[in-house]
């Protein structure tokens, strides 16, 4: 059982060098008292330490997946050139300016230079470091080859959070410009329809239809527009909440948006290669495949995936071969499950797994770039026709009238 953090704070001081010359700067430590021994120790003597505000350590930002491929790849390097591993953490914590990451470094130096295991120090940060990467960290250790297996991690780190770059640009960007859509048909009819009315009123002629239509939902957004805007908030947050705290209702639509025209493509095809790519990591690294499988039911992303993994994982645990399960739950593509069963009849399965993930981290690029080709004029068009539709009815009366006069 991992032992409780211990808190790390950050200290500013301020001193003279051992030339009298004034020196300052910022130090990681548990309590000021070892800040100014440590001090001492550099040959610095301390005039002024102070905690740095709890305020000031949140505004440097959290640690993402991005901060952890760096990290990976510095201490790779350092171990290959040589550095003993305690020294290459202290160098990527002088150069790291996230005070999070260097408190999290500091720790896990710590504990390494106590003679904890690397993977076990690791494992006391569940929340940055996940199982795969401490599984994989662990059988470098184990094998004398760390360096190799941080490599291995930054790679599958870039290549995992490359696709899910990916596969946001898909779902993001016609949402968002639909939004911005919708914002500017409710400022019209709020704000520029009631305009119109007190023109069309002067008239005394009967409206177009389609002009009646549109001054109707108007008045009908002047006077309840919180209500609408309010709906629609709780409708997302409702949709939110429930897929956090409802598996069931997560997973229904999870296989909604899987059975979704060429978007449920995309996402087959994302969820496809980040398993592969997992799974091929895992098992290249030495670790079992009962083990891998579990790390690929995570990093699929969804959960129809998740629960499809997870009986794959029991199936392999009985003494059945992978390629029969994954062919019984008839979620994989048919090339899939031949590229695994040519792989586990050949004892390479971690060589087909790759291939198969390169195949489909490429097909879901070409799907991006060309959705996003599609959308563009797509969406344009949509909101020409939004904003064109109320245009047009705002002047047909007014087209009428010329016509008569």
């Amino acid at each position: 059982m991992a032992n409780k953090e211990s808190k790390v704070y950050i200290f500013a001081w301020e001193g003279t060098n051992a030339r009298r010359e004034k020196v300052k700067g910022e130090m990681e430590s548990e309590d000021i008292n070892l800040v100014r021994a440590r001090l001492r120790e550099q040959g610095v003597t301390p005039r002024r330490i102070h905690k740095k505000s709890s305020l000031a350590i949140r505004l440097g930002g959290g640690i993402n997946a991005r901060d952890i491929t760096i990290f990976s790849r510095q201490l790779a390097t350092m171990i290959k050139a040589g550095v003993p591993i305690v020294q290459a953490f202290s160098i990527c914590i002088e150069g790291q300016t996230k005070p999070a990451l260097r408190k999290m470094m500091v720790d896990i130096r710590d504990q390494i230079s106590a003679g904890t295991p690397v993977a076990q120090a690791l494992r006391r940060h569940p929340k940055v470091f996940d199982e795969l990467f401490c599984s994989l960290v662990e059988a470098g250790e184990n094998s004398g080859s760390l360096e190799v297996m941080l490599e291995r991690v930054a790679t599958y780190k870039e290549r995992m959070e490359s696709l899910k770059n990916k596969i946001k640009k898909a779902l993001y960007y016609p949402i968002f410009v639909m939004i911005i859509g919708l914002v500017v048909s409710a400022l019209l009819l709020v704000k520029v329809v009631p305009e119109f009315e007190s023109m069309f009123a002067s008239f005394g002629a009967e409206l177009p239809a389609f002009t009646q239509l549109v001054l109707n939902i108007s008045r009908f957004m002047q006077d309840w527009w919180y209500l609408v805007f309010g709906a629609l908030l709780a409708a997302v947050y409702s949709v939110l909440w429930l897929r956090k705290r409802s598996e069931a209702f997560d997973y229904r639509l999870t296989k909604l948006f899987l059975r979704l025209p060429i978007m449920g493509e995309l996402l087959h095809k994302s969820a496809v290669a980040r398993f592969s790519r997992t799974l091929a990591t895992a098992f290249a690294a030495g670790v079992t495949l009962v083990d891998s499988l579990d790390s690929a039911g995570n990093s699929a992303g969804n959960l129809v995936y998740k629960r499809q993994v997870d009986k794959m994982k029991d199936d392999v645990s009985t003494g059945q071969q992978l390629h029969f399960t994954m062919r019984n739950g008839k979620l994989f593509p048919t090339m899939v499950n031949q590229m695994v069963a040519i792989g586990e009849e050949s004892g390479a399965l971690d060589t087909m797994l790759t291939k198969v993930a390169d195949f489909y981290e490429e097909e879901v690029n070409t799907m991006v770039d060309s959705m996003t080709s599609l959308l563009e004029p797509l969406v344009i068009a949509v909101l020409g026709i939004i904003v064109g539709s109320l245009v047009i009815a705002m002047y047909l009366p007014i087209f009428m009238m010329g016509d008569i006069l």
